[in-house]
């Protein structure tokens, strides 16, 4: 047989690279950005949904003892909804096992998942103790723990889900930055195999914006009743604990010199004010949590601590080198408050991709927030720090427009780029940025000289910062999941374009040539406007399976090279079924067939083996299915009557769906006696 069941095994929908069901429709070029509908109460429509979550679960196939946990709900004025859910099995957390529903009313149109749906088994009894695992923990976290605890969770790596600890070691790095270090231990093996930290670090410009005005209490608090209370404390020096809340005897505060302890607290309080004002005037979100309360800010942490973080809850702000040049200006605290946008949205990790992802992230909104406060003392720009001087040459932090100007980051995303400081690895995404706003060239803006150049060549215009702050919005709260990578970001900018703008619209082109800018290859989603694909060629990628399961996504194992049964070319290829028990195994991919075709052919070769003898009864079937939208339909059927020991070629025709982006999958069911081998190879969608 081809895989074996142990005692003791979980069965769990779980996630691998992001797979949208059907895709998303576009409209016209000019239609208007959907901001939530008026009056939306996000904690009302996470309550309603969280009731319906059984329902959602049967609806999407999960397996018995899943259960989902709504997390967000965003809503367009249309009254589309897009669900973010976290997934437990029989009480144990899902790690990499969110995903996201789109639904209007009762219809589920779109399912996109951290790292793809698929049925896999997970042993529930860990060989590692729990106590070696805490050693493992706090050996890998490279600071001296404070605290050190851990849970048995099911966590999914690239390849399949595996039971594991999570390990949260809390500390204080020697830099005096706190930190609140998962490490996901295999529950098996005891190999590291991930690590995400809480506290989200990060730096910016200083305390410049001069004369301010700031909403504070009536009792003189530096407390904002109109911003869901938001609040400033005074640390004092301290690296834990809340502070104590800024009170004054006049509503008169600071003097705009580092030496007044007020300072520091007004250019905070005012950050928290104008990042508020943005995300809600401009993206209709009612504070962090789109709750509509408010969060604390502290300042004066530590000696001498020269940065700034986000911990789950609250912003930190260190007085920077010699205590004299606190980190709290506008895009400081628009960086900072984002880490907690994009912690109660895609909740992106800090590590791999998604860590650049998540800086890059927090560095465009806070950007933006500088953008929008329009300050004459600290005007907008690209640049990330420019003020603090924190390099003792006057050169900023980071660079939009170049990132690599730092010495460090990266202008262009490889398939190393995740492997980088988050720090580093948001190069590429703020390049990005600043290509779909300004485009490539030389150019001076507010005083400031650029001149940024497409990584593959190319030249282009920018479509404007607002439109690409808003398709990166929406790509953030209704397309990332926690793993999501740069190909998940260029899918999910492009589709947020086309929902936000059209298909052929130049805002669509405009995000899509800025992602080909920093070398993101192109995957499914595309706008409007472009070449068809010649005749005979192969819409499928890895059509033979050569590259193992890259681009192909469902159950795990079924894409294998395992020499038991023959590849039709090379030596990949795939196998479903084979168990000699009572399973499904799904294999697909999701392709674009261009509207202008005039025909679409799927071809592909199959190999059947049996060790059933009935020459009557279809026991175990192999099905090619074709998921649009909401419709499954399956168009060609084969089972163990079907037998033919050498690879014969099939040919279906989805000349149907001429137009449309759709999820071709070949899917295996056998039942508990005899096994039945289906093994395919050498597949082809072709158009002409």
């Amino acid at each position: 047989m081809k895989r074996l069941t142990s005692a003791g095994v979980a069965i769990v929908a779980a996630a691998g690279l992001a797979v949208t069901i059907t895709a998303s429709t576009a409209g016209a070029a000019d239609r208007s950005v959907p901001l939530p509908a008026s009056g939306f109460n996000q904690p009302a429509a996470v309550q309603a949904e969280q009731a319906l979550t059984a329902q959602t679960a049967t609806a999407l196939g999960l397996g018995k003892g899943e259960q989902l946990k709504v997390r967000d709900v965003v809503k367009d004025a249309d009254g589309t909804e897009y669900v973010r859910y976290d997934r437990t099995f029989n009480g144990l957390k899902v790690v990499g096992g969110d995903l996201i529903v789109k639904r209007k009313g009762e219809s589920i149109g779109q399912v996109t998942y951290n790292r793809g749906a698929k049925a896999v088994e997970v042993a529930t009894k860990p060989t590692l103790s729990q106590s070696a695992a805490l050693a493992k923990g706090a050996q890998a976290a490279k600071f001296k723990a404070s605290g050190n605890k851990g849970q048995l969770v099911v966590y999914v790596t690239p390849a399949k889900p595996v039971l594991a600890y999570e390990v949260v070691t809390t500390g204080v790095k020697p830099d005096q930055t706190p930190s609140v270090l998962h490490s996901f231990i295999d529950a098996k093996t005891g190999a590291l195999l991930a690590q995400d930290d809480e506290i989200k670090a990060g730096t910016g410009n200083s305390m410049y914006a001069g004369t301010v005005s700031i909403g504070t209490s009536g009792s003189y608090t530096m407390t904002d009743p109109s911003r869901g209370g938001n609040y400033t404390t005074d640390l004092k020096g301290a690296t834990s604990g809340n502070g104590t809340t800024f009170t004054n005897t006049t509503d008169t505060w600071g003097d705009g010199t580092a030496s007044n302890r007020q300072t520091a607290a007004v250019d905070a309080h005012y950050g928290a004010q104008l990042t508020w004002d943005y995300y809600k005037n401009v993206h209709g979100r009612n504070g962090i949590f789109n709750n509509g309360q408010g969060a604390r800010s502290r300042v004066h942490y530590g000696n001498a601590y020269v940065n700034a973080f986000w911990d789950g809850t609250q912003m930190t702000y260190g007085d920077g080198s010699g205590n004299t040049h606190p980190l709290t200006a506008i895009d400081v605290a628009g960086h900072e408050m984002s880490h907690g946008v994009t912690e109660a949205t895609a909740n992106l990790n800090y590590s791999g991709d998604a860590g650049g992802l998540n800086e890059a992230t927090s560095d465009i909104f806070g950007t933006m927030v500088e953008w929008s406060a329009n300050n004459s003392a600290d005007p907008g720009d690209y640049l990330i720090g420019e003020k603090i001087n924190i390099n003792g040459n006057g050169t900023p932090l980071r660079y939009m427009d170049k990132p690599s100007k730092d010495g460090a980051s990266k202008d262009c995303w490889t398939t190393s780029t995740g492997g980088l400081d988050p720090h580093y690895s948001s190069g590429p995404l703020n390049h990005w940025f600043y290509l779909a706003s300004e485009g490539t060239g030389s150019k001076t803006i507010n005083g400031v000289t650029y001149n940024s150049t497409a990584c593959n060549g190319t030249t282009f215009a920018g479509v404007g910062r607002d439109i690409a702050a808003k398709v990166w919005y929406r790509t953030l709260t209704t397309k990332l999941s926690s793993g999501s990578t740069y190909k998940d970001a260029r899918e999910g900018a492009i589709n947020s374009a086309k929902e936000l703008y059209g298909a052929d619209s130049a805002q669509c082109k405009g995000i899509e040539a800025a992602f080909g800018g920093i070398s993101v290859p192109a995957g499914s989603a595309a706008c409007g406007g472009g070449t068809t694909p010649p005749t005979g060629d192969n819409l499928l990628k890895n059509p033979g399976f050569e590259s193992g399961a890259v681009d192909w996504t469902g159950t795990a194992g079924p894409v294998t090279n395992n020499t038991a049964r023959p590849a039709r070319t090379g030596t990949w290829k795939l196998w479903l079924q084979g168990n000699g028990r009572a399973t499904t195994e799904s294999v697909g991919q999701s392709v674009a067939i261009p509207a202008s075709a005039t025909s679409a052919t799927l071809t592909f070769w199959i190999r059947i083996d049996t060790a059933e003898t009935t020459t009557t009864t279809a026991y175990d079937t192999a099905k090619v299915q074709v998921v649009d939208g909401s419709t499954t339909s399956t168009l060609a059927t084969y089972s163990n009557l079907n037998k033919n020991t050498s690879y014969v070629q099939k040919t279906v025709n989805l000349s149907a769906y001429k137009g449309k982006t759709v999820t071709v999958k070949f899917v295996g069911q056998e039942d508990s006696s005899a096994q039945t081998s289906f093994v395919i190879d050498d597949t082809s969608l072709t158009v002409s």
